[in-house]
């Protein structure tokens, strides 16, 4: 064994289980690239201003998880937290906006980083999907988003999420409520640190995981009570897409996630097989967070859904995934005149999109075949000097036992037509 190991709170991901890894994100990436989004990639670190900007300064996020560091040029940057602020400037930067097509909708996929302690389902990295609207204020926005993550899970065969929807008003509404709260929660017998809350963001207060807090919540002024007009309208709307599209949700007027960006429509996937980690995902509106980073005013709305979380969602509901055979045709060569036809023969079932694999290494029948079962592989071609002297290889159906010749010329249609 190596004497290095992963560090704490992260996790290598490897064959077979990776491979469950892979459908997830290509599941919650399908109905995006159905819908107008278009990839984006963006560094692993940012400018460690861009968060703090952009997340938030009172947020757990950046206060206690980020990871920040000074580069040997004196250069202040952090691993990314999360993928929304990053997008938002990697757009600004290029001008996207300007492009005249909004809303730029983009879709992203990679690791995030934040400083947590380990525990199942919550990692020091972590593996998001995630998609991003910029440019656009419309209640079918927010609508398609939370309505492409349904169809993304249910493709999966998820059945036991649920999805929380609230609003969190604009720049309009939320000051008055904000008030509110502030003069309700200053109130309270609360600790130092929550108190210090109350006076940079007291809606994360409403957030707090606490018995003890949560007891005392009881009474606090609703933020549906101080939505304006207009928020309402567009709260109602967007809860009549979801509808009309046949999307269940439930209201949860606690509901604030953890960033300060948001505003408006906000919501969260929830899982409830996850036990106290049960968000698999959340986004909503940040319609001021072009500006906060020093873009113009460009309302926008995302979402980002865990990977880990949503592999932890499926085998809490004991889905399994139908993953493709990662070898269909295991050749096993007997002797050097066979490793060089049979490498070939692989090469040519390869490239007509076969996945075909090799016995390396010299071994001899007994090991070969003990390979080829392990691959997992439908066939296996086998061949030794008596075959190639009558031109032909051995067609071994590794599940009913089955074996037949087959001329060796004709082998790589014969292949494909008994896989078909």
């Amino acid at each position: 064994m190596s004497t290095f190991q992963a560090p704490k709170g992260t996790y290598d991901l490897i064959p077979p289980a990776s491979a469950k890894y892979l459908a997830v994100r290509d599941a919650i990436s399908a109905p995006l690239k159905n819908s107008g989004y278009g990839y984006i990639e963006t560094p692993g670190f940012e400018n460690v201003e861009l968060f703090s900007r952009g997340v938030g300064e009172s947020t757990d996020i950046v206060s206690k998880e980020m990871y920040a560091f000074e580069t040997k040029g004196g250069d202040k940057l952090a691993l990314r937290p999360e993928g929304t602020a990053s997008v938002l400037r990697a757009a600004l930067e290029a001008n996207l906006h300007k492009a005249g097509n909004l809303p730029v909708k983009l879709w992203y996929s990679g690791s995030y980083y934040r400083y947590e302690r380990p525990q199942k389902g919550r990692y020091r990295h972590f593996s998001q999907v995630g998609a991003e609207a910029i440019g656009a204020e419309d209640p079918a926005l927010d609508a398609e988003l939370i309505i492409l993550a349904d169809q993304a899970y249910r493709s999966l065969g998820l059945r036991q999420f649920r999805i929380l929807l609230n609003s969190l008003g604009d720049k309009e509404c939320r000051p008055v409520y904000r008030d509110a709260l502030q003069g309700f929660l200053r109130g309270l017998e609360l600790d130092d640190d929550t108190r210090r809350r109350i006076e940079i963001n007291p809606l994360r207060v409403l957030d707090d995981k606490r018995p003890e807090v949560q007891k005392q919540l009881v009474g606090a002024p609703m933020l549906r009570d101080y939505l304006c007009d207009a928020c309402k309208a567009y709260h109602e709307e967007v809860r009549e897409l979801l509808t009309a599209a046949g999307v269940a949700y439930e209201d949860d007027e606690k509901l604030v996630r953890g960033l300060d960006y948001y505003t408006r429509s906000t919501f969260e996937f929830v899982h409830d097989g996850l036990g106290s980690q049960s968000a698999v995902g959340g986004g909503g509106r940040y319609d001021g967070l072009s500006e906060m980073i020093g873009g113009p005013a460009l309302p926008s709305v995302g979402w980002a859904l865990g990977v880990d979380r949503t592999v932890l969602a499926l085998e809490a509901e004991g889905i399994e995934l139908e993953l493709p055979a990662t070898t269909s045709v295991f050749a096993v060569p007997l002797g050097e005149e066979a490793r060089r036809v049979l490498f070939g023969v692989v090469t040519e079932l390869r490239r007509a999109g076969v996945a075909a694999d090799f016995s390396y290494g010299g071994k001899g029948l007994k090991g070969a075949m003990k390979s080829a079962n392990r691959s997992g592989a439908r066939y296996a071609i086998v061949a030794g000097e008596r075959d190639l002297a009558e031109g032909v290889v051995q067609l071994k159906d590794m599940e009913s036992g089955d074996q037949s010749p087959v001329a060796l010329a004709d082998a790589v249609t014969a292949i494909r037509e008994r896989l078909a």
